[in-house]
Parts: C-alpha cells; structure tokens; sequence
C-alpha cells in the first residue's frame, strides 16, 4: 500500500506542480498578450475629442454665467457695506457732536454750583437779573433734554447699520465662497480641455477652434448690419461688436480688450448707452421675446436649454460672440448650437 500511494502522491503532486506552472505561464502569456490592447484605453479620434472638448466650454460656460451671477451679487453687498460703513461713520460725527453739546451743558452746571434756584434768588444782589438768568437756565434744560434724545437716536442707528453691516459681511462672505466653487469649476473644466486638446496635432487643434469660422466681414458687411437694426442704439451695439472682432475669450471678462459671451453683449449695448445684466439668464429677460422668424440686427440670441450663451445677432442669419477660449470673438452661424430664444433689448 506504501509503495503504491508514493508514486501517485509524486504523480499528482507533480501534475499539480505542471498544472501551476502551466496556469501561471498561461497566465503571464494572456497578460502580456493583452496588455497592448484589451486592457488600454483606445486612443480617441479627433473627432472625439472635439466632442469632449465641446462638452467642456459648454460646462465652463454654464459655470462662467453662474460666476458672473456670483460676482455681480458679490460687488453689490461689497458696494452696500461701503455704504452702510459710510452712513454709520457719519452718523458717528453726529453723536460726538451731541456729546461735546452734552458737556458743556454738563460743565455749565457744575460751575454753577448746582444751588437751589429759590436760594439762589434769595442771596442775588439783583432778583431781575437773576430771573433773567434763571429763564436762560432753563432753556438751556430744554436744549439738554433735545441733545439727550439726538443722542439715543443716533445711537439707535449705528445700531442698525451695525446690524445691517453684519448681514451684508456674512452675505459677502458666502458670496466670495461661491465665487471660489465657480471659478475652480471653471479652471477645472479648461485644464481638462486644454489637456484634451494636447493630445492633437497643430491642424486638428486649429480645426477645433476655426472649423465654424470665416473671414473677418468687410466695412461694407459691417455698415449694411448697422443699417438694417430697427433703431440707432442697436445699430450702435452691431457697430460695437463689429469692431471687436478677433479679441480674445477671457472668462469674467467684460472689455473692452477681451470678453465672455455674455460680457461681449453687455459691452455692446453699454457703448449704445444701455445697461444690461452680466448674466446670459438675466439678458434674455431684460427686453421683448422675439421669434427667430423675425430676428433683426441687434437682438440677442441664445443657446442651449440652460440659456448659457448668447450672440449679438447681426443679420443673414450671423451672429458676432465670443465663442469659448480655442477661438476670438468672431461671424458665426446662430445655426451651429441649439437655438434657445431671443430678445429685442431696444
């Protein structure tokens, strides 16, 4: 029996061994075999990547409207909190105005002495000068008691712009907090862009910014989109955009040497002598819908369902924007992004 179980544990302890082996060899084979190809991530086509890149100004986009939203609520309790500070300091003159009054009042009778008027009018030498004396005594009183109440009043208000001072330093305080979320979202997605975009070669990069561009317009173009806007201040604005063609994208930026999409249309019509909002939601909103069947030049025009961009219309179905930071501000079909809606500011 002894014999007999030797060689077949020898047997099956080498054929375990082979077997190992043979796993083990099969398995370094496989992983060498597939290490080139199943298990690496396929290198994307150009046209991928301008897919994803898209997808990345879109979403820095969304995330540039948001920042502005948040810069623009940011400057407006910065400029409440000069104010209120400004206020509180003048009101602060005031009450040491009406504390040095108090003093003197005060001091006037200490030296007085502070005596009973009736002994007062029984030791003065003169009881009608006295008399005299003691009616400007207490006229002196009532004007104490109007020092006393200015006082607590102007008290009462450097209270509440203390107050007020407080409320608007915790509203800066978020709002500076929610300026840094949207900014590291936007650098983030640009990084990302921008490493995608390392991947191509020169001519498929210039293909990624210029692919939907054209030539600058001549004067002619330019005086012809002037000319058919409904009014001068939208013709102002077209002549505006005109002459900014081939300025830089800079998220934020609002002119007059670089520009957002946004910035870009609020620069127009602030050289046409009308105030826009920053935001591409808050533009669409601050004139008279129009259909894209009646668009004319001067109109803004915006894209995509979260209302995250938008051109200055300028006829033939061209706009003028700042489209993201592969390209200048430039002529660009309205038709090449999702047409979201349309308004005639003037």
């Amino acid at each position: 029996m002894g014999t007999h179980r030797r060689p077949r544990q020898r047997a099956t302890g080498g054929s375990r061994a082979r077997t190992a082996a043979t796993i083990t060899l099969a398995g370094a084979a496989t992983a060498t075999g597939l290490g080139g190809t199943g298990h690496a991530d396929p290198q994307p086509t150009a046209a991928q990547v301008r897919a994803k890149v898209d997808k990345l100004y879109q979403e820095a986009e969304m995330a540039t409207e948001k920042y502005n939203g948040a810069k623009e609520k940011a400057d407006a309790a910065e400029r409440r909190l000069e104010e209120l500070r400004d206020e509180a300091a003048r009101k602060e003159d005031r009450l040491n105005s009406a504390r040095q009054a108090l003093g003197s009042v005060a001091a006037a009778q200490y030296r007085s002495g502070g005596l009973d008027p009736a002994l007062q009018l029984a030791l003065s030498s003169d009881p009608d000068r006295y008399l005299d004396g003691a009616a400007f005594v207490e006229r002196a009183g009532s004007r104490q008691q109007a020092e006393v109440g200015r006082v607590r009043k102007e008290l009462r208000e450097i209270e509440r712009l203390r107050g007020a001072a407080r409320v608007e330093v915790s509203s800066l305080t978020s709002r500076r907090a929610e300026l840094k979320r949207h900014r590291e979202t936007v650098t983030g997605k640009l990084e990302s862009a921008r490493r995608l975009l390392s991947r191509l070669t020169a001519e498929e990069r210039a293909d990624v910014g210029d692919r939907t561009s054209r030539s600058a317009p001549g004067p002619r173009e330019s005086l012809s989109a002037s000319a058919q806007a409904p009014n001068s201040r939208a013709a102002a604005a077209v002549a505006y955009a005109y002459q900014k063609l081939g300025s830089p994208y800079v998220w934020g930026a609002t002119g007059p040497n670089a520009f957002d999409c946004s910035g870009l249309t609020q620069a127009a019509y602030r050289a046409a002598g009308i105030s826009l909002p920053r935001t591409t939601y808050a533009q669409i909103d601050a004139g008279r819908r129009v259909p894209r069947s009646q668009l004319q030049p001067g109109d803004l025009v915006f894209f995509y369902s979260g209302i995250s961009h938008v051109g200055l219309y300028v006829g033939n179905g061209q706009m003028i924007h700042a489209p993201n930071p592969s390209a200048p501000v430039r002529v660009a079909p309205i038709d090449e992004m999702p047409f979201a809606g349309a308004t005639r500011v003037v």
